[in-house]
């Protein structure tokens, strides 16, 4: 009896808030995931139906037992009936492992297919779900959500088929024995669901308040212990007044693990102390019957152990509903991800791009950032509703060529559109107007696999997983052998610093590779880079934050990575872009000058500022009457 009275109590607190009606979609939905394990479901629900059954056979044998001894009916009848409790004990836990066996294997098997699917959905989304979306409102899917929705089969229908059988059958076998006491007992059932309704209430609010304050503290943890986090607060934070705020916190969730501590020994100890005083009724009003011989001794210990067996699946029924709605809503929250439809998809028919060289062309290309609600969920980014505005323009006309082979150098203010240039060509996102083509075909009509073989891309954070740096480079090339690690490592200008370092190649390069410096990181993803051999390169700003020291070997590597292929640099140091074979000067997402160095620099215009203003002689007077230096 405590037993259930903590799972109803759980129950309660574990129900979701929300209380939306059943879904016929969504059943349909769920019922699609559970078709492969479906002749699992059914063994498992028809063993349950077993275990109710020999669950209520043992109180009814007991009674005879009792009867068979007041009544002498010797010994051969009473080690009968004690072998067949014994059986029936057997083929209990026999059977409990067994369910318990296909339990797991539905639940763990319903979480394996519900991850995988999210997780390959969330892979196809654009690049500007995950600049919207919490990465921790995200995994919470993958995770809660996920094993939420896992509990409506490996527990909750499972729990309701059993229940509801063992509640018939101790129905209908107390009313046979004695309907009086049967009344008697339900009478006082009121006593023991109410007050778990009401203390599954309260206990859940103070569940709910205790996750927000720790996940404000896990937030906090979270930024603040990443290596970025963790600088910014040594140099500008407050660490006394942060401490104050998360001591704040972490004492308010001590109080409410009190609180919940002494609630839940309350709750117990009440339905405790009514299902003793209610098998105490049993035992008076029953020992009153038998002794007025209209029941027999018998009877009265079997209803006594059957009462146990009605106030447990009473109790669980009543919060099953509770069950069913945690259990949809969690359903419903991982098919809200599955429902958001990628932006780039690829086309039946998609072909490989050719082999050789081959040219990058934007021909009248026109973009616009897709708005909040075509690419992420309110949920996600903890927002009351979308943005639903269509995003602004910030390509207009975009036409240029890059022949296999060649250097295109983009140049041109903060903001007027490099870098989006830069993500169309891998097709991080696809044009609205116009096409973008590689080697003659559009990208639109190419295949992703092909694609990411043949476009390879350097940013400016030079972005490394927190593995080993072996794993970090052959996320490139998986079949990449040892004198492959090695070529790329030297012609990156690597080979120095891996041999230098303890573990070599198996050195861990720590979170975003920050282990490494700004041009060791740079050269580690130009080396990945090298090793994947893509024909078309972009390089977007990659040595935008580098001393000169780290951009003299970073240029190095660069040249290369650069060699033979088609490129595509953005660079605000005009330096390291004179050669480049042709200059696009982008302003306002329009292309607005073009030509090589010479060209442009004796056009005097846009470029021609540009350049004055990086390379204005050292000692030329300010404004304020300072001087370069």
């Amino acid at each position: 009896m405590e037993v259930t009275a903590w799972n109803s109590m759980y129950n309660a607190m574990h129900a979701q808030e929300d209380r939306r009606p059943f879904s016929r979609a969504t059943l349909r939905r769920i019922g699609r995931f559970a078709t492969p394990h479906r002749r699992s479901l059914l063994v498992y629900l028809l063993l349950s139906v077993v275990t109710a059954v020999l669950a209520v056979a043992t109180p009814v044998l007991a009674g005879r037992v009792i009867n068979a001894i007041v009544d002498g009916d010797g010994t051969g009848v009473v080690v009968g009936l004690a072998l067949l409790i014994a059986v029936i004990a057997l083929l209990e836990a026999a059977l409990a492992l067994v369910t318990r066996y296909l339990s797991a294997t539905i639940g763990e098997n319903l979480i394996l297919d519900l991850r995988t699917a999210v997780f390959d959905h969330v892979q196809k989304m654009p690049v500007a779900f995950f600049t919207r979306t919490r990465t921790g409102a995200l995994v919470s899917r993958l995770n809660n959500d996920v094993i939420g929705a896992q509990r409506a089969f490996s527990d909750t229908l499972s729990g309701v088929v059993g229940n509801v059988v063992t509640l018939a059958i101790t129905l209908v076998v107390m009313v046979g024995i004695s309907w009086q006491i049967t009344l008697v007992a339900l009478l006082l059932l009121p006593v023991f669901v109410i007050p778990a309704k009401w203390m599954g209430t309260r206990l859940a609010q103070l569940s709910r308040e205790a996750a927000n304050h720790n996940s404000v503290m896990s937030t906090q943890m979270t930024e603040r212990f990443s290596a970025p986090g963790a600088t910014l607060v040594k140099l500008f934070g407050r660490p006394d007044e942060e401490s104050a705020e998360f001591a704040v916190r972490a004492r308010r969730v001590r109080d409410i693990g009190v609180r919940t501590a002494m609630l839940q020994s309350v709750f117990v100890t009440a339905l405790t102390l009514v299902s003793a005083l209610a098998l105490a009724l049993v035992y008076g009003l029953g020992g009153f019957y038998a002794l007025a011989g209209t029941l027999d001794a018998g009877a009265v210990v079997a209803m006594a152990m059957l009462l146990t067996r009605l106030y447990s699946p009473l109790t669980s029924l009543a919060s099953a509903r509770m069950d069913v709605m945690s259990a949809l809503v969690s359903f419903e929250r991982v098919f809200e991800v599955l429902d958001l439809e990628p932006l780039v998809r690829e086309r039946p028919g998609a072909t490989a791009v050719d082999a050789g060289p081959v040219s990058v062309e934007f021909d009248s290309v026109d973009f616009a950032y897709p708005s909040a609600d075509q690419v992420s969920l309110a949920s996600l980014e903890e927002v009351a509703t979308l943005d639903t505005r269509g995003g602004v323009t910030v390509l207009r006309d975009v036409s240029f060529t890059a022949r296999p082979g060649q250097m295109v150098a983009l140049v041109g203010s903060s903001g007027a559109g490099k870098s989006t240039i830069a993500q169309l060509v891998p097709r991080l996102y696809d044009v609205d107007h116009g096409a973008i083509r590689i080697g003659g075909t559009d990208v639109r009509d190419l295949t992703a696999e092909s694609l990411r073989h043949t476009v390879g891309m350097v940013t400016q954070d030079g972005h490394l997983f927190h593995d080993t740096v072996r794993a970090n480079l052959l996320l490139a090339r998986p079949d990449a052998t040892a004198d492959d690690l090695a070529d790329a490592l030297r012609r990156a200008r690597l080979d120095d610093l891996i041999a230098a370092l303890p573990d070599g190649l198996d050195t861990v390069v720590g979170e975003r590779g920050y282990r490494l410096s700004g041009g060791e990181r740079q050269r580690l993803t130009i080396a990945r880079l090298l090793l994947a051999g893509q024909r078309v390169v972009i390089l977007d700003e990659a040595t935008a934050h580098l001393d000169s020291t780290s951009e003299a070997a970073v240029q190095e590597a660069l040249g290369e990575a650069l060699a033979g292929r088609t490129s595509l640099v953005i660079a605000h140091r005009l330096s390291t872009i004179r050669a480049a074979d042709l200059i696009l000067v982008v302003e306002n997402g329009r292309v607005v000058e073009r030509g090589n160095h010479d060209t442009l620099l004796d056009a005097g215009g846009r470029y021609a500022d540009l350049y004055r203003t990086q390379f204005a002689p050292a000692a030329e007077p300010l404004e304020n009457g300072l001087v370069h230096g």
